[in-house]
């Protein structure tokens, strides 16, 4: 047997299987008879002697039988473009349509694609009480809906809720077919872009108070797992944890993120918000909604810089607008509740905060901007051990006259490399530090032309 042949016989057989429920129901339904859940095969997946992505989901979720019939249907089109319309074709008595069974075709896509009346028919037939019962399976509180594995879409306005087309998420198709989930592509959908640093913790200059902060999140991130479950915290404390970083611009609170990330082994994305909000009403909590199901048990530490944009204070009600934008900042604090990782908000300003959003932080860690002895170490840390510095420059004078952020000392440092490299040199001289510091002057206005 081929390492293929192994690696999708479960969905071989998960599709055989579904084949099987689609030939008992229709034969039931022309002879009249009823079939029940106890009349359809158990599930054995054994002699598939492996135990692969779906089986082992199956297996961890306790899926019942209506559960695991849903997902097979669900990943049957993206897996054998024929199936349905092969399946239910040999076992009808005539040829023709049979609308019993739900379905419809896409835009592109001209195979069978099936509906929550699929699932219906298929587990109840025409027996009411089972089909409303089933109905749960696509309830906002199932694990299919939480998890954002699988859903039904919205029909037409207007059109019965069951003829939605059944929906199976890429990243599960992804980790059922292939083993292994890609990353989200940035996109409308998925508006946040990965955060990766070459960079270490001893590039990252903070003072003693934020940086002992910083360690205390790098702590929950290591051990907050074992805090919630084997010490049972779960049921005395929220999921996961909320912080806001303030301060100037360029003090490190993006550095800070990606460390964090970086040391923990999470991956960190950072939120567009220009993506996010929208002046449609219903769009802004309709993208949060498909950003958080995405993050959700992924452990992900999402990262919302300029936050103002999204958790700014709520105003007083003067007109439509004010009411749905104070909608989608109570939206967005449920959200932040439940999300169960790591959820950082930046800002300049402190007070630009809802005070909301402020009660239910864990912590809120100012980033202030740095002191003499402070950018005397950025200075010293920032150029590369290659280059050499002329006889004439002091890093310690630069660091007491010159106020200058973080990022703003990078910007020159890399202004004065590129120069010394024009030169074909590794000398860096100091009348290049000084027009990368007017640069940076003029550029945050604090100098005139």
């Amino acid at each position: 047997m081929t390492t293929d042949t192994v690696k999708y016989a479960s969905i071989r057989y998960a599709l055989q299987y579904l084949e099987q429920v689609i030939a008992l129901r229709l034969k039931a339904y022309f002879s009249k008879k009823n079939i029940g859940e106890n009349l359809i095969p158990p599930l054995d997946f054994s002699p598939n002697g492996q135990r692969d992505p779906m089986v082992a989901f199956m297996i961890e979720e306790r899926l019942t039988l209506a559960e695991a019939i849903l997902l097979f249907t669900a990943l049957a089109p993206h897996v054998q473009p024929d199936f349905f319309d092969s399946a239910i074709q040999q076992n009808l008595p005539r040829e023709g349509d049979f609308p019993k069974i739900g379905g419809l075709r896409g835009k592109q896509f001209r195979g069978f694609l099936p509906t929550g009346e699929t699932i219906l028919f298929l587990l109840a037939g025409d027996n009411l009480e089972q089909r409303f019962e089933l109905q749960d399976l696509f309830s906002e509180d199932h694990l299919f809906a939480r998890r954002r594995i699988l859903w039904l879409e919205d029909p037409p306005e207007g059109e019965p809720r069951m003829s939605g087309k059944v929906v199976l998420s890429q990243e599960y198709l992804e980790l059922f077919t292939r083993g292994k989930v890609s990353r989200p592509r940035f996109s409308l959908r998925f508006p946040a872009q990965l955060i990766e640093t070459e960079r270490e913790w001893e590039d990252l200059v903070l003072n003693e108070d934020t940086m002992m902060q910083i360690r205390e999140l790098e702590s929950y991130l290591k051990h907050g797992k074992t805090l919630m479950e084997e010490w049972g915290m779960s049921r005395k404390l929220k999921p996961g944890y909320r912080v806001l970083f303030h301060g100037p611009p360029g003090t490190g609170k993006t550095l800070t993120a990606s460390l964090l990330g970086k040391y923990t082994g999470r991956e960190t994305y950072k939120i567009d918000l220009s993506m996010v909000v929208s002046k449609y009403i219903g769009e802004t909590e309709k993208n949060l909604a498909n950003l958080f199901a995405k993050a959700e048990n992924k452990e992900w530490i999402l990262f919302f810089d300029e936050a103002d944009a999204l958790f700014g204070k709520r105003t007083n009600v003067k007109d439509a607008h004010d009411k749905y934008a104070n909608q989608e900042v109570s939206y967005l604090l449920q959200r932040v509740e439940n999300y169960s990782g790591l959820v950082i908000l930046a800002s300049n300003l402190k007070s630009n905060i809802d005070d909301a959003f402020i009660r239910r932080f864990q912590s809120v860690i100012h980033f202030p901007f740095p002191k003499a002895s402070e950018r005397h170490q950025i200075w010293q840390r920032a150029f590369p051990d290659i280059v050499e510095l002329a006889s004439d420059v002091n890093l310690a004078q630069l660091a007491q006259k010159y106020e200058l952020s973080g990022a703003e000392i990078m910007n020159i440092v890399q202004f004065c490399c590129l120069h010394a490299l024009d030169r074909d040199s590794e000398l860096i001289e100091m009348a290049d530090i000084a027009k990368g510091i007017r640069k940076e002057y003029l550029k945050e206005g604090k100098i005139s032309h």
